[in-house]
């Protein structure tokens, strides 16, 4: 009678070890997926892969523009804030450039180097515009990234899915996985165990 019930307690066990085994498996499946068609066309369609060094040329900051409406995006979300111009000569090929903190922010406003996000208080946005200007002028060299192939002719400040970036992307879902089939294997040897036991 115990000897059923300790076998019945282990095949309990066994199952739940290996339905936590098969959801870390499909979670992690998952996870692959979504970054697959989120993080990863961001990553490939950015041209800007090369590190060089920049230096400041003249930053300077413009009269109040408008933030466009980017896709999908009401009426209310378009804003005025000072516009920072920041040029810098690309110490790869000597050419003078315009600096764009991301590949998102050519993407919204080409004729700014910095878009803010949208604040009420559009002091706090001229504070950081102006800080951020005042950081270009005391920091005058800076890594940055630049179009190997030539089709861009601007550079950008960094990178929104860098390579490390996307390697940390794929490591949570990649441990998943591993501890999955882990407990699937140890699982399974340990059911061959139990039937070799019986049969000896």
């Amino acid at each position: 009678m115990l000897g059923k019930k300790l076998v019945t307690a282990q095949k309990r066990g066994e199952t739940r070890a290996l339905c936590l085994g098969l959801g870390m498996v499909a979670c992690s499946m998952m996870m692959y997926f979504f970054i697959g068609i989120t993080i990863v066309p961001f990553y490939t369609k950015s041209v800007w892969t090369t590190e060089t060094v920049c230096k400041v040329l003249r930053a300077n900051i413009k009269d109040k523009v408008f933030c466009p409406n980017s896709k999908g995006s009401e009426d209310e979300e378009i804003f005025p804030y000072p516009c920072l111009q920041v040029w810098v000569n690309l110490t790869a090929s000597g050419q003078e450039v315009m600096l764009y903190q991301t590949e998102d922010t050519l993407e919204r406003n080409p004729k700014c180097s910095y878009v803010p996000d949208k604040l009420e208080n559009s002091k706090e946005v001229k504070a950081r515009i102006e800080t951020i200007a005042s950081n270009f002028k005391k920091y005058q060299t800076f890594p940055c990234y630049y179009d190997p192939g030539g089709t861009q002719t601007s550079v950008i400040l960094s990178r929104l899915y860098p390579s490390k970036g996307l390697l940390f992307a794929f490591l949570w879902p990649t441990l998943m996985f591993t501890g999955g089939c882990l407990i699937i294997v140890l699982v399974k040897i340990s059911q061959y165990v139990s039937v070799l036991s019986a049969w000896q």
